[in-house]
């Protein structure tokens, strides 16, 4: 047996014994057990933390100093010694305002990682709808390529079995021949792509790459999108990428506040008892002060830095703008044309075409339709099938796109088992 028989009858016998699963029932078993989600929810974790350390002032410091002390008279004779020691601590303290600008720093680091978290499930959900519906694309493919395939194969063996009396026999066994061999190829490339959908399906969802599953037959009912106004109006407040760059430029306003206040240096209070032993005892307490003296243009230029990467932020807030916009206007046009085409078509087109060429088949051997007649219906059988399986995929996944852009809560795509 040929290799391409062997992929279709192992992916055949794959499916045959599951029972089938609704996409919404896997795309939420997906989104459940992916393990990339933990690298995002980590992430928040860890911007939480450091949101919790932004607004905790600097630890006090305590120092301890402990010598040896001797006095001696002019003439060099000791007058006495003894213990000497000191101990201080030191407070630095922020001029009001300058923890509160970390913090919101902090914050929107918090943001962007909540916002990384809900565009990675986004995406996850949307991929994992496309794979789902996909599957049962594929599989319908190769049962569909399968059909003709075995028909030829049947043929085949029938030209073969008994001798051509004649030239016209002898070429339609070659026609025969040759629509088997293009087959083949056809359904080694369909088993292949069914084989490459349950893969990545079984990654999403955790489970064996070999793992068998089937997906519920679909039926996919399109419904046409808002006007480009809407559209657009929603993906300015939802849109991810968009979102993610306005939390930056805000973050970096609030960096540039924070470098300009941090020209007024912070100041350390510093508290100190000592006692001195000796000839005599010694004890000093004082309150110490020490601040940093700005000699050097250091802190003018974090500001001018912090100035720059603001209107940088400034600047990628615009090409995110447009890119938005773009993607969502193409979006919206890639799936108004791909729904178009869609609904050209009759619910029961597949149909049709698969009891016309049956019924060909079976009028060729009877000897009732020509050879040509035959093959042609089986070609169309099998291109209308895949015509509309593809025009489907592509109108689906341009749903799935402008639903990732715009964020709106309406059905692009119904997907109904």
């Amino acid at each position: 047996m040929k290799l391409p028989s062997l992929l279709l009858f192992s992916a055949a016998g794959m499916f045959a014994g599951e029972p089938p699963v609704s996409p919404d029932t896997l795309v939420g078993e997906i989104v459940a057990r992916h393990p990339e989600l933990a690298f995002y929810e980590a992430e928040i974790e860890a911007a939480r933390a450091g949101r919790r350390l932004a607004g905790i002032p600097a630890d006090p410091e305590i120092s301890l100093e402990l010598g040896r002390k001797s006095v001696r008279a002019s003439a060099g004779v000791l007058a006495g010694e003894g213990t000497a020691w000191s101990v201080s601590l030191a407070q630095t303290f922020e001029w009001p305002g300058r923890l509160a600008l970390r913090k919101a720093i902090a914050n929107r680091d918090v943001a962007l990682a909540e916002l990384g978290l809900a565009r990675f499930k986004a995406a996850l959900v949307a991929r994992a709808r496309t794979l789902a519906c996909g599957l049962a694309a594929e599989e319908e493919k190769a049962a569909a390529v399968r059909e003709v395939a075995d028909r030829f194969a049947a043929l085949k063996e029938v030209f073969l079995a008994r001798e051509p009396a004649g030239v016209t026999p002898l070429l339609a066994t070659r026609v025969i021949e040759a629509q088997e061999l293009a087959l083949q190829r056809r359904a080694t490339a369909a088993a292949l792509a069914l084989q490459a959908a349950l893969v990545e399906l079984n990654q999403l969802r955790g489970a064996p790459v070999d793992a068998p599953l089937r997906v519920a037959a679909l039926q996919l009912k399109f419904s046409a999108a808002p006007a480009f106004d809407v559209l657009l109006a929603a993906a300015r407040e939802n849109h991810f990428e968009f979102r993610a760059r306005k939390l930056e430029l805000e973050q970096q306003g609030f960096a540039v506040q924070l470098a300009r206040h941090e020209r007024r240096p912070s100041f350390t209070v510093s508290p100190f008892y000592s006692r001195e032993g000796g000839n005599e005892q010694q004890t000093i307490l004082g309150l110490g002060l020490s601040v940093p003296l700005p000699v050097t243009p250091r802190t003018r230029g974090a500001a001018d830095l912090a100035e720059a990467r603001r209107q940088q932020a400034a600047t990628a807030v615009l090409v995110a703008e447009r890119e938005m916009e773009r993607g969502v206007i193409a979006a919206a046009q890639a799936f108004a044309a791909k729904t178009a085409e869609a609904v050209r078509w009759a619910p029961d087109s597949v149909r049709k075409f698969r009891e016309a060429a049956a019924l060909a088949d079976r009028h060729y051997r009877l000897g009732a339709v020509p050879l040509a007649t035959y093959v042609e219906l089986q070609s169309a059988y099998l291109e209308a099938t895949e015509a509309l399986l593809d025009t489907q995929r592509e109108a689906l996944d341009a749903g799935q796109q402008l639903h990732l852009l715009t964020g709106l809560d309406f059905v692009a795509v119904e997907v109904k088992p």
